[in-house]
C-alpha cells in the first residue's frame, strides 16, 4: 500500500450519509434523547468535579488569588477549542469527538493518534477521578466512625512512595508524629498490608466500587444517564452556590495581600490542576448522534458548559483565598479545609457529601465519551466490529462499555493520582490543538460542507506576529531573570524536602554536623529533624542558597543542573519553535484567529507540562502506532473499499 494510504480521508457526505443510513434501518443507530439544556448540564457535570474540590487547592496555594487569572487564561484557551469543536460537531454531528473530525481533515493516521489518544482523557481521565472521589468518600466514612483500612483505601504507587518517603524523613530525625498526614496514610498502608512474599496488596476497592457502579448506569441507557447526571448538578450546584454565600461574609480582604505573592511563574505552576479542572466540556460531542438538533445545540451546551464554571471557579477562588490565606490551601480537599478551620463544621460534612456526588457525575460523562469514541473507530474498521455493537433494548455501545469499565477499574486499583492526572492533561490537550489545526486546513476548502455554525473570522495575519512581539518585549523587560535563567540554562537549588529525601544514612550524619556548626539559634538541641532545621533558612532566599553551597554532599544532591535541568524546558523550546512556525504559515495564509490562539494556548499548556509526561505520552503513542500497522491499517474500511 503508497504510503499516501495512510492519510485517506473520509468526506463529511459519506459519514452524513452512513449516519441516515443507520437510522433508516434502525442497525447500529443510538436513541436521540438530548438538548442544549440536557447538553449544558453535562458540560456542567464534567467540569465541576475534581477541580473545584480538590485540584484548585494546589492552584491557590502556587499562584495565591491571582490564580483568577490562570482559571480566566484556561477558559478562554478551552473557549477557542470549544469554537473548534462546536464547528466541527455542526459540520459533522457523529460520535467520535475529535476523531471523527480529524478523519476529516488529516485523513486515517491521524484520526487513529487522536483515537487512541482521547482513551488518555476519557479512560485515564476517569481513573484520577475515580481516586479522588475514594478520597472523599472514605473521608466522608471517617468523619461518621467508619475507619477502613488504609491498604483498601490507597494506590500501590502512593502507598509505596509514601513508605519510601517517610523512612527517608525518620531517618533524617522526623518523628512519625511530624510527618504529614498523607505520608503517615500511606507508610501505614505499606506496613499494615497483606504480603504475598515481598509483593505488598494495597489497592484502592472504594475507586473500584465507584467505577462498576456507574459502568452499570452508562450501560443501562442514555436517558437514564441523562436524568442521573441532571439530578447530580442540580445538587452540585446548590452546594457551590451555597459555598460561594456563605463564604463571603468571612472573606477578610487583608489576605488577598500580597495578590500575586509568587509572580506569574507561581500562577502558571498552577496550569496542569487548573487546566484539569476543564476537562470534559468536549465530552459534550460524543453524544452528537443521541442529540435532537445536534447542529444547534452542540455549540449551545458547550459555551454556557464553559461559561458557568468559569463565573463559579472565580468566585470559589476569591472566596477560599479570602478566608484563610493561600499558602494554607495546599490540601485535598480545600473546601472542607477552609470551613474546618473556621469552625463550621456542619458546612465541611455538606461539602464532603456533594464532592461525592459532584465526582460521581464527572465519572458518568467520561464513562459515556470513551465507548463512543471505540464505536466510531469500530464503524471504521480501526477496531474489531464487536466495539460497535449496540444493545437492542438499551440503545447504548454495549460491549464498549463493559471494556472501558475494566479499562479504568484495574489501574485504578494501583496508579498514583498525580501520574494520572497529567497523563490525562497531555491527552486532553493534544486532541485540542489537532482539532484547532483542523479547522485551520479546512478554512480554505470551499468543497467542505458547512455546518450551521461557523466560528468568527478574524485575520491572524499580522496580529500573531504583534502578540509575539509584545510577549518577547515583557519577558526581557519585566521578567528578565527568570527568562535569562531558562535561556542559560541557569543551575537551581533543590528545597530542603527534595535534598533530605535522596541522603543516605553517612549524608544525612554529615549534613546534621555542619547544621549543628552554624546553629546559632541553638535549634539542633530542641529537634533533630533535619528538614525542619534546613527548611528554617528557606524563607530567606539568600539565606538559604549560602548555607545549600557549604553543605558536605555531593554537588547534584543540593542542585538541578546540566542536562537533568535543560530535559524539563525541552517542551518549552519545541512550543517557542512551533510558534514562529505558526506565524509564517498564519502570514502566508490568512488563518482565523480563534482556532488559531486555541492551538497557541493548549500547546503552550503542553509546554508546561513536565518532560515526563511527553515521554510516557509518546511510548502511548508508539503503543498505538503497533496497533495501527498490525490491525487497523488492513481493516480499515477506507482500505477495503
Amino acid at each position: 500500500m503508497a504510503l499516501s494510504g495512510l492519510f485517506r480521508k473520509k468526506t463529511v457526505q459519506d459519514i452524513l450519509n452512513q449516519v441516515a443510513k443507520n437510522e433508516a434501518d434502525g442497525h447500529n443507530a443510538l436513541g436521540k434523547h438530548l438538548t442544549a439544556r440536557d447538553l449544558t448540564a453535562f458540560g456542567i457535570a464534567a467540569i465541576i468535579g475534581a477541580g473545584i474540590f480538590s485540584t484548585i487547592g494546589k492552584a491557590s496555594a502556587d499562584g495565591g488569588p491571582a490564580v483568577i487569572f490562570l482559571f480566566l487564561f484556561t477558559a478562554l484557551a478551552c473557549s477557542f477549542a470549544a469554537f473548534a469543536y462546536a464547528e466541527f460537531a455542526s459540520m459533522v454531528p457523529v460520535s467520535g469527538s475529535a476523531y471523527t473530525y480529524s478523519y476529516v481533515a488529516f485523513g486515517e493516521l491521524i484520526a487513529w493518534i487522536i483515537g487512541w489518544a482521547l482513551i488518555m482523557e476519557y479512560a485515564v481521565g476517569n481513573i484520577t477521578v475515580a481516586i479522588s472521589w475514594s478520597d472523599y468518600f472514605t473521608g466522608l466514612l471517617q468523619s461518621r466512625g467508619l475507619n477502613l483500612p488504609q491498604w483498601i483505601q490507597m494506590d500501590y504507587l502512593t502507598a509505596s512512595n509514601g513508605f519510601k518517603d517517610a523512612m527517608a524523613l525518620m531517618q533524617g530525625g522526623k518523628t512519625f508524629e511530624n510527618l504529614d498526614s498523607g505520608l503517615q496514610a500511606a507508610y501505614m498502608a505499606w506496613t499494615t498490608a497483606p504480603t504475598i512474599g515481598s509483593f505488598h496488596f494495597v489497592a484502592d476497592l472504594p475507586a473500584l466500587f465507584i467505577i462498576v457502579l456507574i459502568t452499570a448506569l452508562v450501560y443501562r441507557g442514555m436517558k437514564e444517564s441523562r436524568n442521573a447526571s441532571n439530578l447530580m448538578v442540580v445538587v452540585k450546584l446548590c452546594i457551590v452556590l451555597l459555598v460561594i454565600a456563605v463564604g463571603v461574609f468571612y472573606v477578610d480582604t487583608t489576605n488577598w495581600n500580597p495578590f500575586a505573592p509568587n509572580g506569574v511563574s507561581g500562577v502558571l505552576k498552577g496550569v496542569s490542576a487548573v487546566f484539569f479542572a476543564y476537562i470534559g466540556f468536549d465530552a459534550i460531542s460524543t453524544t452528537a448522534e443521541e442529540c435532537k438538533n445536534p447542529q444547534r445545540d452542540l455549540p449551545r451546551g458547550m459555551m454556557w458548559a464553559i461559561i458557568i464554571c468559569t463565573i463559579l471557579y472565580i468566585a470559589i477562588a476569591l472566596v477560599l483565598t479570602g478566608m484563610v490565606k493561600y499558602n494554607e490551601l495546599n490540601v485535598g480537599d480545600p473546601l472542607a479545609f477552609v470551613f474546618e478551620k473556621l469552625d463550621l463544621k456542619w458546612m465541611s460534612g455538606i461539602i464532603a457529601v456533594s464532592a461525592v456526588i459532584a465526582m460521581a457525575s464527572v465519572l458518568l460523562v467520561f464513562q459515556m465519551g470513551q465507548p463512543r469514541i471505540w464505536m466510531s473507530m469500530s464503524r471504521d474498521g480501526l477496531l474489531p466490529k464487536k466495539f460497535s455493537t449496540v444493545h437492542p433494548k438499551f440503545k447504548t455501545p454495549s460491549f464498549a462499555t463493559i471494556v472501558t469499565g475494566f479499562v479504568v477499574a484495574v489501574p485504578a486499583l494501583f496508579l498514583n493520582l498525580t501520574m494520572v492526572t497529567d497523563l490525562c492533561s497531555i491527552g486532553t490537550l493534544f486532541a485540542f490543538v489537532l482539532v484547532c489545526a483542523g479547522v485551520l486546513v479546512l478554512q480554505n476548502k470551499p468543497e467542505i460542507p458547512r455546518g450551521k455554525f461557523k466560528t468568527p473570522y478574524v485575520n491572524s495575519k499580522y496580529i500573531l506576529p504583534v502578540l509575539m512581539i509584545a510577549g518577547l518585549y515583557y519577558a526581557f523587560a519585566f521578567n528578565n531573570k527568570v527568562t535569562m535563567a531558562f535561556i542559560n540554562n541557569e543551575a537551581q537549588i533543590y528545597d530542603a524536602t527534595s535534598i533530605v529525601t535522596s541522603l543516605d544514612k553517612e549524608e544525612t550524619v554529615k549534613v546534621f554536623d555542619y547544621l549543628k556548626a552554624i546553629d546559632v539559634n541553638d535549634k539542633t538541641t530542641e529537634t533533630a529533624d533535619l528538614e525542619h532545621l534546613l527548611g528554617q533558612y528557606q524563607d530567606d532566599e539568600v539565606k538559604y542558597a549560602e548555607v545549600v553551597k557549604e553543605l558536605p554532599i555531593r554537588h547534584s544532591l543540593k542542585y538541578e543542573s546540566g542536562f537533568s535541568l535543560f530535559k524539563h524546558k525541552i517542551p518549552m523550546w519545541i512550543f517557542l519553535f512551533v510558534l514562529v512556525g505558526l506565524a509564517v504559515w498564519a502570514f502566508r495564509q490568512n488563518l482565523s484567529l480563534i482556532p488559531l490562539l486555541g492551538l497557541i494556548c493548549c500547546l503552550y499548556m503542553m509546554a508546561e507540562l513536565s518532560v515526563w509526561n511527553w515521554i510516557y505520552f509518546t511510548i502511548w503513542l508508539l503503543i498505538g502506532l503497533l496497533i495501527y500497522f498490525t490491525y487497523s491499517r488492513k481493516n480499515s474500511k477506507l482500505n477495503n473499499t
